[in-house]
């Protein structure tokens, strides 16, 4: 079938993304699904900056290669061994599944799967196949899902489904935001109510960590970032205090908690974020980092202080999460209102503003925005 797609032509792209234009909205040619497979039309798809790291470099993906990661959307048609999903049934998009046999997975951490890695890396579903061409020439997904585009085929292990009462632009934001970002807080950090938190970096991962912390029942939530604007945000989905990041914010951290927070979690995507966040977690605290920095980048570590101050130091990929479980236990969250997710998107999008939605991204003017393809 003909669809309508966002395809990455060429990276390296580090601004003036309008301009540039690294993403063209193109006509391309979708294959049915195939064995364990499932097509879905896609219903809202979330601008995240792990997309942005895929067009200026940081993450170098195979081009050409249809963007997009977090989404939700509805099926329109399985393939042969499909017999848990349905046409109209409603799907939130998981970039990190499980192939459920590898060590990894026989451990409850389908996040680190060794299959979906392997497959992912050279744009391919985790079944192998790639469904995407253009002019003949074949087109990589985006970690199993590209999310820009009217539909997709995904792996079935790549879709989790939806058995609550939510429109399609608010489940997109639990695809990657909520489970990155609060389940950091529920999974990787385990909070526990009355402890103090730090959170770096307030886009939408960071912003989702906020919300995560505040129903969890931490005591204290501390969101720090450069910009008033998201700091503002933040104090509306629980942060107690703000601090601006800036060269005062180490001691600023300190005096506020008196020595450091329990926890201190990174979500800038910067070595710098990282090592202000270690500077300001407590002995014997714990420091989480979910940022996703250039892999050359490297972090100093005042290494005696992991010692002397039995300080622990984790990461934590898509909050540590295990999809099928903890996203029916975050959607019952939202029902209840403790994890107002929707406080967090600032723009919705057409799929050809795709571009000028990497530049408001990039220059931090927006929180988390919504391709809408309603």
């Amino acid at each position: 079938m003909k669809i309508t797609a966002a395809v990455l032509m060429r990276d390296g792209i580090t601004e003036n993304f309008a301009k540039e234009a690294p993403l063209e909205v193109r006509e391309v040619d979708l294959a049915p699904p195939g064995r364990g497979e499932v097509l879905i039309r896609m219903g809202a798809a979330g601008v995240c900056h792990s997309d942005l790291s895929v067009i200026n470099g940081t993450r170098p993906r195979p081009l050409p290669m249809a963007l997009g990661h977090e989404a939700s959307g509805y099926v329109e048609e399985v393939g042969a061994g499909v017999d848990d999903l349905a046409p109209g049934d409603h799907v939130v998009c998981i970039f990190a599944p499980g192939c459920r046999i590898c060590t990894p997975c026989a451990e409850g951490r389908p996040a680190l799967c060794e299959r979906a890695a392997k497959h992912h890396g050279v744009g391919e579903l985790m079944t192998g196949a790639r469904r995407l061409s253009m002019d003949g020439d074949t087109i990589n997904h985006h970690v199993g899902v590209s999310a820009f585009a009217t539909h997709a085929v995904m792996d079935r292990r790549s879709l989790v489904k939806v058995e609550h009462d939510l429109p399609a632009h608010v489940s997109a934001l639990f695809s990657c935001a909520m489970l990155t970002g609060a389940g950091a807080i529920f999974n990787t950090a385990r909070i526990l109510p009355g402890q103090t938190v730090a959170v770096i970096g307030l886009g939408g991962v960071g912003l989702s960590a906020v919300l995560g912390a505040a129903a969890a029942g931490a005591g204290r939530v501390i969101a720090i970032d450069p910009f008033e604007s998201k700091m503002e945000a933040a104090r509306t989905m629980g942060a107690t205090d703000c601090i601006k990041a800036d060269e005062n914010t180490i001691q600023a951290v300190h005096d506020l908690t008196n020595g450091g927070v329990d926890c201190a979690v990174e979500l800038a995507g910067s070595v710098k974020a990282l090592e202000t966040a270690y500077e300001i977690t407590r002995r014997g605290g714990l420091t989480v980092t979910a940022g996703l920095p250039h892999p050359d980048q490297r972090m100093a570590l005042p290494a005696l202080k992991l010692v002397a101050e039995e300080r622990t130091l984790k990461g934590s990929y898509i909050g540590s999460c295990v999809p099928q479980r903890d996203l029916p236990r975050m959607f019952a969250l939202y029902e209840q209102g403790k994890l107002p997710v929707e406080k967090m998107l600032s723009h919705r999008v057409r799929l050809d503003e795709i571009n000028v939605a990497m530049d408001r991204l990039n220059d931090g003017t927006a929180i988390r925005q919504i391709v809408d393809f309603s």
